[in-house]
């Protein structure tokens, strides 16, 4: 699964402290994301008694691409160790928390990311970032009751707003195109002029962005799925995750902000030309 290098702990899968939830409890459709139909809460053909996957070193190849890009950050496990107190069976009322957990854990790191990027961006949300990561990781520690109850839609409109003025001020006044959820499908982007750009929610799947310079863009939520971005500067992106860059084509030349680590399949794709 998708990972992060740096930054919490709390934030990064740890999928040796967790019984396989995500193997188990979401339901799939045979697509390009995954190769077979898999309903809800049923374990994955793949899944070994251990709790590992025996094909996790060849999914890409197996036609399960979904598996790799999946990022519970950190969810699995405080399920496991923490909402249920380190259980090594699992039970159905994981999965619920589970999904209550994971866009949780997803808000915490991206606002990890903001107070990390420092300068007048992260000042323009401190103390009501500070606040929010309070009450959020408050609220992850709750039990399996607890949780049942959590409004995260409220909880992700909150954010929202707080990454909308991290964004502002980033830009300080000099904002890119505004292309949030634009359908960029396929698009060539090569020329276009994309820093600062606002690409909140865009569908950029399968679009050309080889060498493309995205410093200060805003991807929060932008769909990357086999958008080519080979060779493109990713180091300044703004609000950009692990799975979002899982699910690209990059190489070596693509630059890759410092608190995610580089998808080790880039590393077998050829150079943009």
């Amino acid at each position: 699964m998708a990972g992060s290098a740096a930054g919490s702990p709390a934030r990064s899968a740890d999928c040796a402290a967790c019984l396989a939830l995500c193997c188990v409890g979401p339901s799939f459709a045979a697509s390009a994301d995954f190769a077979v139909d898999k309903p809800a809460h049923t374990p994955c053909r793949h899944l070994r008694a251990d709790h590992a996957c025996g094909i996790h070193d060849r999914l890409r190849p197996r036609g399960f691409p979904g598996c790799v890009v999946f990022d519970c950050f950190g969810a699995g496990q405080q399920v496991v160790q923490v909402t249920f107190g380190g259980s090594d069976r699992r039970v159905p009322a994981m999965f619920d928390a589970l999904e209550v957990l994971r866009p949780l854990h997803e808000v915490l790191a991206l606002l990890d990311e903001a107070a990390r990027s420092g300068g007048a961006g992260a000042g323009a949300v401190g103390d009501d970032a500070v606040a929010l990561v309070a009450r959020v990781e408050e609220t992850v520690r709750g039990d399996a009751d607890a949780l049942a109850v959590v409004d995260v839609a409220a909880v992700r409109r909150e954010a929202g707003a707080l990454f909308d003025e991290y964004v502002a001020t980033v830009h300080a006044g000099r904002p890119g195109p505004d292309l949030r959820g634009a359908d960029l499908l396929g698009a060539d982007l090569r020329r276009r002029d994309l820093r600062a750009a606002r690409l909140r929610g865009a569908l950029l799947v399968g679009a050309d962005l080889r060498g493309v310079d995205l410093d200060r863009a805003e991807l929060l939520g932008a769909d990357l799925r086999g958008a080519d971005v080979r060779g493109a500067r990713l180091d300044g992106a703004l609000l950009l995750t692990a799975p979002q860059l899982a699910a690209a084509r990059g190489d070596a030349a693509t630059t890759v902000p410092d608190h995610l680590a580089r998808p080790e399949h880039w590393t077998a794709l050829p150079s943009a030309r």
